[in-house]
């Protein structure tokens, strides 16, 4: 079995030849994860759009074989950094327990078209 071993999601299926994370051992990292709907496309809101970028992060650490407390490092992306309100709604319902979250940082960047916000994460599953 090769060392390295790409995480594809069906619902978070990538255009370009890119898988939606890597698995090294016990370490996953993600690549870009946006609001995307597949079937309605980027909603308009940014609670919307954290919805479902949230629920893509879940997607692919199962897909990995992790769980969300396997997360140690999420890094957030945001046209308004300011606006903080929809990621701490998403946030707080994934990782209820202040004594148990993963590192977060958030950067303001300027993103393709009608996208608001898009993540990272980094995932140590135990061995």
């Amino acid at each position: 079995m090769p060392r390295r071993t790409s995480i594809y999601v069906q619902e978070f299926a990538h255009a370009n030849p890119v898988p939606a994370a890597c698995r090294i051992d016990n370490v996953v990292h993600s690549g870009a994860i946006v609001g995307t709907d597949r079937v309605n496309g980027v909603p308009r809101t940014l609670d919307e759009q954290c919805a479902v970028m949230f629920q893509r992060m879940r997607d692919i650490v199962a897909a990995a074989g992790g769980e969300l407390s396997d997360v140690v490092k999420v890094t957030l992306w945001m046209a308004d950094r300011r606006d903080r309100s929809a990621v701490n709604r998403e946030w707080t319902a994934m990782f209820p327990d202040p004594a148990d979250r993963p590192a977060r940082h958030v950067v303001q960047i300027e993103l393709d078209e009608a996208t608001l916000i898009q993540c990272d994460f980094v995932a140590v599953l135990p061995r």
